[in-house]
C-alpha cells in the first residue's frame, strides 16, 4: 500500500470519487460485512490504520471495528469514551491531529481512541497524522471514522474534504444495513408470534403441520395457527388476516393471543370466536381475520369428538379411512367486522381411527401455477389418495402436490394442519 493508490483516488474529480465509493460500498445489507468493506477500502486507498466507531442508539455503548485486524470488534461504554471522540460524533466536525514521538502528544490518541490496545496499535505508527471524521446518516449521528497515516503522508485540505465525503457515504451504507437488520429482526419476532415453536403431544392424537411463507419473504403477516389445551380437550386454530406487512402481523398475533386468553375461560369454539370478534372490532381496525377453530376431545375408545366453528374461513375437510372426503356444512362471519356477532354456530362429528381432519389456508387452494388455480377439487383428490395414511404423510403429500403445481411461481402463505386419531399400536412420534 503506497502513496500512488491514494493519489489516484484523491486527485480524481469529486463526481468520480463519488462513483468509486458507491461501487466500493455497495452490494451488502449485512452490517458487519458493510463495516468490513468500509475498513478494506479505507486501508487499501486512504490510510495505514483505520477504526470505525459505531454508536448504538439503544444503549450507552460504542462498538469499535478494525485496527490492525479489520475483523476485530470491541464494545465500550459510551460514557467512558474520550471527550474529543464524543465531540466529533455529536458535533459533526472533523478533528485533525499530528502525533509525534514525544509522550505528551500521545495523549491526543487517548482523547480519540477509547480502548488501550487499539491506542497502542495507533501509537506504534508515530510520528503520524490522525484524522477523525464524523459519520452521520439521515440527520442523526452514527459514529466516527478514525484514520492514521505515517509521517510524510499527512492529510491536506483536499484529503479532508474528500475523506469526509467517503465517511458520509460509508455512514449511509452502514445505516441502511442497520435498518435492514433491524427490520429483519422485527420480522423474525413477529413471525415467531404467529406460530408455536412446536406442536404439543396429545395422547391418542397425531398432529402435523406444513407452512410455507409467501414467496416475498419479507411480506410478513399472513397465516397463523396454534394448538393448546390439556389431557381432557385441545383447541386447534388456523387463521389468516387480510393484508400483509407489520400491521397485519400485529393483528394476527393479537388474534392468536386473544383466542388463547378466551380459551382459558370457555373452550366452546363458537363463543371463542364471538369473543375474538368483539376484541378485534373494538380495536377499530379496518382489517379482518378469518379463523377455523376446532375443539378436540379424545375418547377412551380411540375416537376423537370434534366441535368446529368458523369465522369467514373454509370448514376443515374430513377424510374418512375409506377415502370419502366430507366438509361440515358450517359458516360464520369474518371476525372483526360487526360488533357482538354471536352467530358463530358449532357442528360436531367424530373422528375414528384411520380418519383425518385437515385445516388449511386459502394459500393452498388459491395457489396459482402454469395450469391455473390449484383448487379444492385437486386438494380433495390428494386427500382421497392418502386416506388412512396418518397426519404426517397426509400433510407432506398436500405440501408436495401444491409445490409441484406452482411450478416455481410465486405464492401466498400456505398452511395445512392435519389431525388424526392414532391407530391402535401406533407410536407416539
Amino acid at each position: 500500500m503506497g502513496d500512488t493508490t491514494w493519489e489516484v483516488v484523491l486527485d480524481a474529480p469529486r463526481q468520480d470519487v463519488g462513483q468509486i465509493l458507491d461501487i466500493e460500498l455497495s452490494g451488502s445489507l449485512n452490517l458487519r460485512r458493510t463495516v468490513m468493506r468500509t475498513l478494506e477500502v479505507t486501508r487499501s486507498r486512504f490510510a495505514d490504520w483505520a477504526l470505525v466507531v459505531v454508536a448504538d442508539p439503544r444503549s450507552d455503548s460504542l462498538t469499535l471495528y478494525g485496527g490492525e485486524d479489520p475483523r476485530a470488534t470491541t464494545t465500550v461504554r459510551r460514557a467512558a469514551s474520550a471527550d474529543l471522540l464524543q465531540q466529533v460524533i455529536e458535533s459533526g466536525q472533523h478533528e485533525l491531529l499530528s502525533v509525534d514521538s514525544d509522550a505528551v502528544p500521545f495523549d491526543a490518541l487517548t482523547a480519540l481512541i477509547p480502548h488501550e490496545p487499539l491506542r497502542d496499535e495507533a501509537a506504534r505508527l508515530r510520528p503520524a497524522d490522525v484524522l477523525a471524521l464524523p459519520m452521520a446518516a439521515r440527520g442523526a449521528p452514527l459514529g466516527a471514522l478514525i484514520l492514521v497515516r505515517r509521517s510524510g503522508r499527512g492529510f491536506d485540505e483536499t484529503d479532508v474534504a474528500l475523506l469526509g465525503q467517503f465517511a458520509a457515504r460509508a455512514a449511509l451504507a452502514l445505516d441502511s444495513a442497520r435498518i435492514y437488520e433491524d427490520h429483519a429482526r422485527v420480522t423474525r419476532v413477529l413471525e415467531e408470534n404467529l406460530r408455536p415453536p412446536g406442536l404439543p403431544v396429545i395422547p391418542g392424537v397425531e398432529l402435523a403441520t406444513s407452512f410455507r411463507s409467501a414467496a416475498e419473504h419479507l411480506e410478513i403477516g399472513g397465516d397463523f395457527y396454534d394448538v393448546h389445551g390439556d389431557d381432557d380437550s385441545w383447541l386447534v386454530v388456523l387463521g389468516d388476516v387480510c393484508g400483509k406487512g407489520v400491521d397485519a402481523a400485529v393483528l394476527n398475533s393479537r388474534a392468536r393471543q386473544s383466542i388463547r386468553t378466551a380459551a382459558r375461560y370457555d373452550r366452546s369454539p363458537g363463543r371463542i370466536l364471538s369473543t375474538l370478534n368483539d376484541v378485534l372490532y373494538d380495536d377499530a381496525s379496518d382489517k379482518f381475520v378469518t379463523v377455523v377453530c376446532a375443539l378436540l376431545t379424545p375418547r377412551d375408545d380411540g375416537s376423537v369428538l370434534v366441535q368446529v366453528a368458523v369465522a369467514g374461513h373454509p370448514a376443515p375437510l374430513v377424510v374418512r379411512a375409506g377415502g370419502e372426503v366430507e366438509q361440515p356444512a358450517i359458516s360464520g362471519r369474518l371476525a372483526g367486522v360487526i360488533r357482538h356477532d354471536d352467530r358463530y354456530q358449532e357442528v360436531g362429528f367424530d373422528l375414528l381411527p384411520g380418519d383425518s381432519m385437515v385445516l388449511f389456508s386459502d394459500g393452498i387452494y388459491e395457489a396459482k401455477g402454469p395450469r391455473g388455480l390449484y383448487g379444492m377439487d385437486r386438494l380433495r383428490t390428494v386427500l382421497e389418495r392418502y386416506a388412512g395414511s396418518g397426519a404426517v404423510a397426509m400433510c407432506e403429500a398436500v405440501e408436495q402436490d401444491v409445490v409441484e403445481h406452482l411450478g416455481g411461481h410465486g405464492h401466498d402463505d400456505m398452511t395445512a394442519l392435519v389431525v388424526a386419531p392414532r391407530r391402535t399400536g401406533a407410536g407416539q412420534g
